[in-house]
Parts: C-alpha cells; structure tokens; sequence
C-alpha cells in the first residue's frame, strides 16, 4: 500500500511538473525567468531637441558607468533614487559633455529589476549623441534593442504581458479615453482578473490528476469532482461574458472605423474634409471624384476615431472607379459607424422622404438585419440649396419617420447642423466604446481574444469527457491554462505540486 502511494506521488509530481513546463509560455522566442548579463543603454526621452533629456542604463554595470562618467570615484555608490547634480564626462577623453542631474537605482527597486541608472541632460542633439556615444565606450555596455527595458522588467517579474501591452498602449495613446484604459490595465486589473482564472485552473488540474492517480488508495475525499466540476462550469460562464463585450476595449484601443458612404456628389468629401477641419480629401463637382478610400484619424469627445471617405456607389463602366466602388462596399460592411450621405437636392419632390431614404439604404448597408442599420447616421447634406418650403417639408417628414438610424440635416458649405451631427456621433462612439473606467476591465487585444476563446473550447471538452475519459477531460483543463498563461506569461513549474501539496496533504 505504501510502495503504491509513493510510486503514484512520484508519478503525479513528473506530471504535473511536465504539464506547468508545458504551460510555461513564451512570447516572441522568450520564456519568463531567462536573464541577460549585458547592460544596456539608450535614450528614453524620445528624440528631437527638448528641454531634458533621459538616457537609461541597465545592468550590472550601470554603477560602473554612473561612476566614471559622473566622477564619483570609487567610493560608495550615491543614495537611491536622489538625483544629484554633476558633470558628465566621457571616460576616454576626460572631456566634459554637460551638466545635468544624476539617478541610482540599485536592484531589485528599479523598473527593470536590475541595477539602473539615468542620467538628466540637456536635450540638444549634440549632447544627447556624445553621451551615448560616451555610454558605449564604457566597458560592458551596449545600445538597447527596442523594448528590451521592458522586456528585463518582464522578466524579472515587474510586469505581466498584460502590463506590458498596456504600457506600449499608454505611449501610443492619443485620446483621453485611450489613456484611462491603459492606465487601467497596468494598474493591473486584466492580470487580476487572468490570474485568478488561472489560479482556479490549476486548482481544478491538480485536484483532476490528483483523483486519476490516487483515488484507486482511497486518499481522496469524496465530492473532489463535483467541485471541479462546478469550478469549470462557473468559469466557463465568467470567461463567456467576458468575451460578450462587443469589442468595447479592441474599439478603444485601435479607433471606431467611422465610414462614409453614399452617392457620387452627395458632398462625402467635403463632409470628411469638414470634419477634420483640413482638406484631406479632393472636392470637385466631377462625379466619381474620389476612386480610392481616404483615412484620417480624429479625436471625437476624447474617443479615437479613423474617419474614411469612399467611392461613390454607383454602377460604372470604368475599371479603375468599379476597383473604388468595391473598396467601398468592403469597408462599409467592415465599418463600426457608417455615415450614409445622401443630396438633400435629390430626395424626389413627389415622393415621401422616409421611402426615399428606406430604399438608399438598403442600397448602401449591406444588410438591414445584422445591425448595421443600427449602427448607421443617415446625413442630408447641402441643405442650404433647399428652399424654405422644401425646407419644411422635409423637417416635417423626418418629425414622422423614426427608422433605427438617426438623420442629420446638414451643410457642409455654411455649416449648418454639423456640429448636432459631430453631438450624435459621438454619443454612438461612446455606445460603442463603453467607459474605460466602469464595470470589469475590457479585452484590449486581438490576441487576448483568441486565446480566451481557445480557452472555453478547452474547458467544453473537459465537460464533454467528464464521465468517459478523466484524462481527456484534465488535458481539457491544462490547455485551458496554457491558453490564459499565453496572456499573462506568468505560469511558473512549481505552483500546480505547490497546490497538490496544500490541499491533499500527501505525505503528511
């Protein structure tokens, strides 16, 4: 009996040490834990003349270099994160580069985890170059690859890949939405979230191998299984309404794609020229104007938008326009907002308007049923060639027509309404974008998508071989931890023998 216990111990422990090798991830060839001995250097300030400029270093030679290009001699190194006026000299030549300020961070309190430096220059492109130039004569040093400060941050465990991305989103942010999510998310709310999900896995797998391989010695309690099974279900559920989010956070992050479409000389140019205030797109009277799709980024209400004017839709003989027009019709299907232009000049006397406009759009949207209706801002643009009755007229019309999509009348040429259409769109970008800063932390990431949807799959064949195959069923669970430590890179050999220790007391 107790031969058998020891053999299945040591054969539970090799597995599930192989299954968190296993689980172990890697992003981009690098694996959590690897360490470079190099130092590194380079400018952290961004380039271009400036009033300061940073230059980071990093690694077991940063002391070194703070030493002998600040003249601190051999003595004990200068007090911790204290910044300290000097003269900064290049080593070879004795020469003095520029006064500036002076910082030491010793490991492990730095952003890297390593023995850091900085020094606070002047930011003139002269100086910048002799100091790194100086840097690189130091022994021990290199210039930095992109990323690599991050990079040793991750792995010396200052951030998850989720920080990671987040602070790559929050250097690139442009709008003050973009910023609060990123903020958000290095704060460190989607780690959380991940690593708690992968805390119960682990636990789920270590109690599933635990009851494979001792359950025939009668050491498990009883119920082991019902409980992983209801921690499955609970999470699968939690992972699922996670998902649902309609892509709020990937909206944010890269920008809602606001589309203009209609008609050849509807006036979509001069829209799109009219709300980025610079004319980015060609106006002309010449229908077929516009052959190719024109983007341009704007910030509406603090929420990032890439605005693209189109083709007019149109059937055409020329190969180049026909090119546009398909180009068209492929972005309006691809678009979060479509903002469908429409003459009001062209809208038939004798006709109603609400009927006019019900089968234009069925002529742009690719679908009323799909929620592109939905999504959709009808603008009757060149309202100042209307005359007043006509004016009236079709006021009174759309008073009596309330179609999903909104209507704006507007007027490119003397602005009229323009500014209650920008109110509209950016009340349906706010719809689409959701606050960065209420309810749970949103899904930012393309790849986060992808592996918590490998995930459930994972945990829908552990529910599926449940009761026929128990060893199917755990490589179910393992998977679905493999696929959450693919996001946070944070799955360490020893946690699932640590969990398999705690909970079932084996060997005490």
């Amino acid at each position: 009996m107790l031969g058998s216990f020891y053999r299945g111990f040591q054969k539970a422990a090799l597995h599930a040490l192989d299954t968190s090798r296993r689980c172990l991830c890697t992003r981009d060839g690098l694996t959590h834990g690897l360490t470079d001995a190099g130092s590194i250097f380079a400018l952290s300030s961004g380039q271009g003349r400036c009033g300061v400029a940073v230059v980071r270093v990093s690694g077991p030679a940063s002391l070194a270099a703070l030493r002998v290009m600040a003249g601190l001699g051999h003595g004990p190194p200068p007090p911790p994160r204290t910044a300290l006026l000097r003269s900064i000299t290049d080593p070879g030549a004795t020469e003095v580069l520029d006064r500036g300020l002076v910082l030491w961070f010793p490991g492990p309190h730095s952003f890297t985890g390593e023995d850091s430096a900085e020094f606070h220059i002047h930011g003139g492109p002269a100086v910048v170059a002799a100091v790194l130039q100086a840097l690189g004569n130091v022994p021990g040093m290199r210039p930095a690859e992109a990323g690599e400060f991050t990079r040793r941050a991750f792995q010396a465990g200052k951030l998850g890949l989720t920080e990671v991305e987040a602070l790559g989103d929050l250097i690139h942010a442009e709008t003050e939405a973009q910023r609060r999510q990123a903020l958000r998310q290095m704060s460190g709310d989607l780690g959380r979230l991940y690593q708690d999900w992968s805390h119960r896995l682990k636990r789920c797998l270590a109690h599933v191998e635990a009851f494979i391989d001792f359950s025939e010695d009668e050491l498990m309690e009883e119920g082991v299984l019902d409980q992983v099974d209801r921690s499955v279900s609970e999470l699968q559920s939690e992972v699922e309404r996670h998902l649902q989010d309609e892509r709020r956070g990937e909206r944010l992050r890269s920008g809602v794609h606001v589309v203009i479409a209609g008609a050849t000389n509807a006036g979509k140019s001069s829209l799109l020229n009219t709300l980025c205030q610079r004319p980015a797109a060609i106006v002309s009277p010449i229908a077929g104007t516009t052959r190719d799709v024109v983007e341009t980024a704007l910030d509406i209400g603090g929420f990032p938008v890439v605005l693209s004017d189109t083709a007019g839709l149109r059937d055409s003989s020329d190969l180049v326009e026909r090119e546009g027009v398909r180009r068209a019709r492929e972005r309006v299907e691809q678009a979060d907002v479509t903002l469908v232009v429409v003459d009001c000049a062209q809208i038939p006397s004798d006709q109603s308007t609400a009927s006019f406009l019900q089968r234009h759009l069925s002529e742009v949207l690719p679908s009323q049923d799909d929620g592109h209706s939905e999504r959709c801002l009808v603008v009757l643009n060149k309202l100042d060639l209307l005359p007043s009755p006509r004016r009236r007229r079709l006021r009174s019309d759309l008073s009596s027509w309330t179609p999903p999509p909104a209507v704006r009348c507007v007027s490119c040429h003397t602005g009229e309404g323009l500014q209650e259409l920008v109110t509209e769109l950016q009340l349906v970008v706010k719809r689409l974008c959701g606050d960065p800063l209420s309810g749970g932390p949103s899904l930012t990431q393309a790849r986060h998508r992808a592996h918590l949807q490998q995930c459930v799959s994972a945990l829908r064949q552990f529910r599926h071989y449940r009761d026929s195959d128990l060893a199917l069923a755990a490589e179910g669970v393992r998977l679905a931890l493999t696929g959450l430590g693919r996001i946070t890179g944070r799955v360490g050999p020893e946690e699932i023998l640590d969990i398999i220790f705690k909970d079932f007391c084996i060997g005490k």
